[in-house]
């Protein structure tokens, strides 16, 4: 068994009920004992260490928690993990603690050319909770690879390189009419009809495109859930519309204009960030060592799901993903990762590390 295999398994396997706290003392525990390296928690349970110097900064970004795992991933309270035909099967092991233990040990066997940096951070799966946190708390590093899922993208079983992602801004349109009875409509002001004559403002919006070193991202807008009413015989006084849109870099739908109409009000109740790679330079390096730890030829690649990586590219660090799972993998009951694909990654995040970077600071 490789050692990246042995320690994935020991993270997949923390116990349920310990929750993020104990996959954090994992992490933590084994950066403490089998590296040099600068070591620290936190005030938000994020792991972070540091080692190297000279040059740019480069960190390796992964999260240690999970979504709940389903019975079949569980075992007297703990999660289990098991190898079947090449792969890992687990909760977490694609999303993303296969990716982690890569980075982990890549990050204490390389020779850094620049400040190498790790870090594990908590709730991300809440909306990138501790990436937040450790950035308003200063966390800037000029660079980053974060090992979310970009295996699989070009071609199956090629490890790619995701120089942008989507974001998600949802958000809900709260109507307000006048309630009457059924039988006298006009005594009322219908809210259901409200919300459709805004549902056809948001269909009507034009969504963005944007284009990242070569590789087209684009948005979408799709009305989710509608609620209204109370009764067969009452014109209703209240209505609900609920709007997922994928965001792009520098751009958004004009979903405004909708809550503009009378008697809607347009609350946005999450605002995940697009990420966009912005240095060509920086982009090649990783695609360059993602060629020489495969057969298969990677690519640029775009990401339809938010990251960690968004919150970082829009604090000013350069980021780009690259790690082990492969599109449908995360959050199933039959989650699971490739070994080889895992090794994989370690190489290939020790060979980045391994490679200057930038201008010298």
């Amino acid at each position: 068994m490789s050692e990246v295999v042995a320690l994935i398994r020991r993270l997949v396997t923390v116990p349920v009920d310990d929750g993020e706290r104990a996959a954090g003392d994992a992490v933590e525990s084994w950066l403490r004992t089998e590296t040099d390296a600068t070591v620290w928690r936190d005030d938000h349970d994020n792991v972070i260490a540091r080692r190297g110097s000279g040059g740019r900064s480069l960190a390796l970004i992964g999260h240690h928690d999970v979504v709940p795992p389903a019975d079949r991933q569980t075992d007297d309270g703990g999660l289990v993990i098991e190898k079947r035909n090449g792969r890992l099967y687990g909760r977490g092991a694609a999303d993303m603690k296969g990716s982690l233990a890569a980075a982990m040990v890549a990050f204490r066997d390389a020779t850094p050319a620049q400040e190498l940096v790790f870090a594990s951070f908590t709730g991300e799966e809440q909306g990138g909770v501790g990436a937040r946190a450790a950035i308003d708390d200063g966390f800037a590093p000029d660079y980053a690879i974060v090992g979310e899922g970009s295996t699989g993208y070009s071609a199956p079983g090629v490890t790619d390189v995701a120089i942008a992602h989507k974001g998600r801004r949802a958000s809900t349109f709260h109507v307000t009419g006048e309630s009457a009875h059924a039988s006298e409509p006009e005594a009322g002001e219908n809210a259901v009809y409200r919300a459709c004559d805004a549902v056809d403002v948001v269909r009507g919006v034009d969504t963005p495109a944007a284009t990242v070193l070569g590789r087209e991202i684009c948005g979408s807008v799709s009305v989710t859930e509608i609620e209204g009413g109370s009764a067969w015989n009452v014109i209703p006084e209240s209505c609900a519309v609920t709007v997922d849109e994928r965001t792009v870099p520098g751009d958004r739908a004009a979903l405004s204009r909708a809550g503009e109409m009378a008697g809607v009000e347009w609350v946005v109740e999450q605002d995940l960030p697009p990420m966009a790679c912005d240095d060509a330079a920086f982009a090649e390096a990783v695609v360059d060592a993602a060629r020489t730890v495969q057969t298969g030829d990677p690519e640029r690649v775009v990401k339809p799901h938010a990251t960690d990586a968004g919150w970082l590219a829009g604090a000013g660090t350069t980021p780009v993903i690259c790690g082990a799972a492969e599109p449908g993998e995360a959050h199933t009951d039959e989650e699971s990762v490739s070994v080889e694909v895992i090794e994989r990654c370690e190489r290939l995040y020790r060979a980045v590390a391994e490679s200057p970077l930038g201008a010298t600071a």
